[in-house]
């Protein structure tokens, strides 16, 4: 099995070995292995959409992210028709998208604020 160096910063660490206890991984790599798994069967299944569909777009970000996050949402207003923000714990930001339209461009959208390191939390959720 081919062996990846990976860096991560305290927080992260201690989150992913609180969640390795939580949830009885026998140690990081399996964990992280699992985590990855299920990000690329989300994405299979992301790629797959096709035609008009409608769904929710979930992000939570720093406070100091709200400029690109406002920036990117003005670049896609054609399919955005809802977006609610809340400010919630430590600076951090909820913004709840409702979109319909094109799945290539919903998957546009979604990508880009998935690729920015300014998003900490990305879930598109299609009915």
């Amino acid at each position: 099995m081919p062996i990846i160096s990976l860096s991560l910063n305290n927080e992260i660490l201690e989150q992913i070995e609180k969640l390795r206890k939580e949830l009885g991984f026998t140690g990081r790599s399996e964990l992280i292995r699992a985590g990855l798994r299920m990000l690329i069967a989300d994405s299979v299944e992301k790629e797959k959409l096709e035609g008009r569909i409608h769904s929710v777009l979930l992000l939570i970000h720093d406070h100091e992210a709200e400029n690109f996050v406002s920036q990117l949402k003005h670049e896609y207003t054609d399919i955005i028709s809802t977006q609610i923000h809340s400010q919630t714990r430590q600076n951090k930001c909820l913004e709840i998208f409702i979109i319909e339209g094109e799945a290539i461009r919903v998957k546009e959208l979604v990508n880009r604020y998935r690729t920015s390191n300014k998003i900490e939390y990305v879930k598109l959720l299609i009915p």
